[in-house]
């Protein structure tokens, strides 16, 4: 029986995609490559092109495969971008989870694994954060995302459609050996954008905000590798076919970084200057977001590799110099 992969071209899809098979399953990947690349996907996964809004499409994969669990990475996720354009938000996100609740439940398809995110949580009433926290999202990325676990929650009661919603931090690095990585247009996180200026592809960092309410003033966060984030999904997918319960977890490093404590990091990986200048704030983005991950490594027994931000920064530039045009090259 296969995993079907939603999102499997994106960045954190691919690298899923890519472990799952490293791990012996069988994988299944839908995309309609909006932001994704098809060079990104893992050539022993079966790739179906179309978009997880449109139930018809969806209809034909789950009638050609045989679907054990779907790990559900398809959304869009950019902070910015919903601030200022909240429908196609809730259309993407809200929309492509109703239609692919759905045809798991004519499918009778049981477990999904759902990329869910720390900006359900808005601004944290505490530091870092726990799963029974507040949720008030800021904004409709994270609004969507929090409306899609509610979704899910129902159809559990509703379907038995057990799930896990792993709400992650900032997912960071690439593959180790920089076969595949991060390569988003345009370009809005910030460790691929520090590395394209070391790069030479950009003159400049801009820092968005120097006066929150941090250390020095600028935004700290959880960066998790990429690798351990999809180890998670793994952990997560095999808790609920062993018959337990759903539940959602975090998953961060429980320590966070301010953007300038990131710029110095790469600077020394890289060993490049990388100018940086101070820009005004952005809508959107609390100050500070830190994990408190225990849950996860208690009962799913998530172990992360990568533990050192100079780590993950080293696996991101190692892409980045073997692909400075992405997936172009």
């Amino acid at each position: 029986m296969a995993i079907l992969v939603a999102g499997g071209a994106g960045y954190i899809g691919s690298h899923m995609v890519d472990r799952l098979i490293e791990k012996g399953r069988d994988v299944v990947v839908v995309d309609n490559l909006s932001t994704g690349h098809r060079a990104a996907i893992n050539t022993k996964a079966r790739f179906y092109e179309g978009d997880t809004r449109d139930h018809d499409f969806l209809e034909q994969v789950f009638t050609k495969e045989t679907i054990e669990g779907v790990i559900h990475m398809d959304a869009f996720s950019l902070v910015a971008e919903s601030m200022k354009d909240p429908l196609k938000y809730f259309d993407n996100n809200v929309i492509g989870m109703v239609a692919l609740l759905e045809v798991m439940h004519q499918h009778n398809v049981k477990y999904m694994v759902f990329s869910s995110t720390a900006a359900t949580y808005g601004v944290p009433e505490r530091t870092p954060i726990h799963e029974e926290d507040r949720k008030e999202p800021i904004n409709p990325y994270g609004e969507s995302k929090l409306m899609m676990e509610h979704m899910i929650r129902w159809c559990d009661k509703a379907y038995g459609i057990k799930f896990v919603a792993l709400r992650y931090f900032n997912a960071a690095g690439a593959k180790a050996d920089g076969s595949i990585g991060e390569d988003h247009h345009p370009e809005t996180h910030l460790i691929p954008i520090i590395l394209q200026v070391a790069a030479g592809q950009r003159d400049k960092l801009k820092i968005f905000g120097t006066d929150y309410a941090t250390p020095d003033g600028t935004n700290v966060r959880d960066y998790v590798h990429i690798v351990d984030l999809a180890d998670a999904h793994i952990l997560a997918l095999d808790y609920l076919i062993q018959g337990n319960d759903s539940q959602a977890f975090n998953l961060g490093s429980s320590t966070g970084f301010s953007n300038k404590q990131i710029l110095e990091a790469a600077r020394e990986v890289t060993g490049k200057e990388i100018p940086a200048e101070e820009a005004p704030r952005r809508g959107g983005d609390p100050d500070s977001l830190v994990a408190n991950s225990d849950k996860a490594r208690k009962v799913l027994g998530w172990k992360p590799q990568y533990d050192d931000v100079h780590d993950i920064i080293k696996t991101a530039w190692t892409w980045k110099q073997k692909h400075p045009k992405g997936y172009e090259d």
